[in-house]
């Protein structure tokens, strides 16, 4: 517990006071938000904002976490590891994105199929080492199951060990491109994405803590046994989630509206990695339907939206998707959408965490 409220307030430090130096810094590198010509017409004010916040945030979690580790002694988990690899390697892809659209002054960065392609390398790269480093017990971070809150029956290595890797590794790929990109595609308005992963991301602050308490290694009293969790080390998972919960609230500071900074790809897709990573590695993959409905909403939105232009060719469901668009340009004011679209996101949030605590009631 000590590790967990130290990492958080660390990292919390960290982003809440360094990150106006990083705006300046920013700025004269001429790392400014390029605004879609597309877009609603209040944005065009927010052009030339310091963007690629996600640097801040990362850099904050390492900080967070490894000073945490020191302070307290308390040993470095594979699992946590794991977290940062997925949003250092995403961060990194969604920084090239961001610095390509600055140095050229447009509003698109990398290809949709290069930013996918550098996804899945990242992903595959998780998927391998999540499955390739057994505690004691012989039991690896990530599952070839499919989990909900904990593994379902359905196995993929029921179909052999080769191609049952392989199907894992689509899974796994699944999971951190639909992740990463939900959060992406949220980050449109000022400080929209940022809350919502908070909600998102201290979800598994709540889960990790509680699968620590009821962890299956070391177990003593059989008679609860068939209740418990057998999660690789949740507690490092739930400091290394309070540490990123904790740079996303000092960060918040200075990106809600008027933001002075913007998250850019590199945070968006940063967040979304780690998201996927938290659900991976906690074994509650389809629970992220909830924990993430806010990311599900708003990519459906995208997807209905171009799907019913395609049919009807060129008639529209909403005004803009994503749908956050739809109700600026319905007169609904930034704040007012933010602020709503938090409450549904908190509000789906809730209902995941309510789904994992009343399956273990219930079991």
């Amino acid at each position: 517990m000590v590790a967990l409220l130290t990492a958080g307030a660390l990292a919390l430090a960290f982003s809440l006071f360094l990150t106006p130096l990083f705006i300046r810094l920013f700025k004269r590198l001429g790392w400014g938000q390029f605004i879609r010509d597309d877009g609603p017409q209040s944005h065009h004010a927010k052009k030339g904002t310091a963007t690629m916040g996600g640097i801040i945030i990362i850099l904050g979690v390492l900080f967070g976490y490894f000073t945490a580790m020191l302070i307290t002694g308390d040993r470095i988990s594979t699992a946590a590891l794991l977290v940062l690899v997925m949003m250092v390697g995403l961060g990194a892809v969604g920084f090239v994105d961001d610095f390509l659209k600055t140095r050229k002054q447009r509003s698109l960065g990398l290809r949709g199929w290069a930013k996918v392609a550098g996804q899945l390398i990242v992903a595959a790269a998780f998927g391998v080492l999540a499955i390739s480093f057994p505690n004691p017990e012989g039991i690896t971070p990530a599952s070839t199951a499919v989990s909900f809150v904990r593994d379902l029956p359905l196995d993929f290595l029921v179909f052999g060990s080769v191609i049952g890797v392989a199907l894992y590794l689509l899974w796994t790929a699944l999971i951190v491109t639909a992740a990463s990109n939900g959060v992406n595609v949220t980050d449109g308005l000022d400080g929209l994405a940022t809350g919502a992963s908070i909600f998102a991301i201290g979800s598994y602050v709540v889960i990790g803590f509680w699968q620590s308490n009821q962890s299956c290694f070391g177990i003593v009293n059989e008679d609860v046994a068939y209740k418990c969790y057998d999660v690789v080390d949740p507690l490092g998972l739930a400091i290394v989630a309070a540490a990123i919960v904790g740079a996303l609230i000092g960060f918040l500071w200075w990106n809600t509206t008027p933001a002075q900074i913007f998250l850019g790809d590199t945070g968006s897709l940063a967040l979304g990695g780690a998201i996927a990573a938290l659900a991976i590695l906690t074994h509650t993959e389809l629970l992220l339907v909830f924990i993430g409905g806010l990311f599900v909403i708003e990519t459906g939105s995208v997807i209905v939206q171009r799907a019913y232009f395609k049919i009807t060719h060129g008639k529209r469901i909403f005004l803009m998707s994503p749908i956050h668009h739809h109700f600026e340009l319905k007169g609904w004011a930034e704040v007012t959408v933010v602020a709503r679209f938090w409450i549904i996101g908190g509000l789906l949030v809730a209902a995941g965490v309510g789904t994992f605590y009343l399956e273990w009631i219930l079991r």
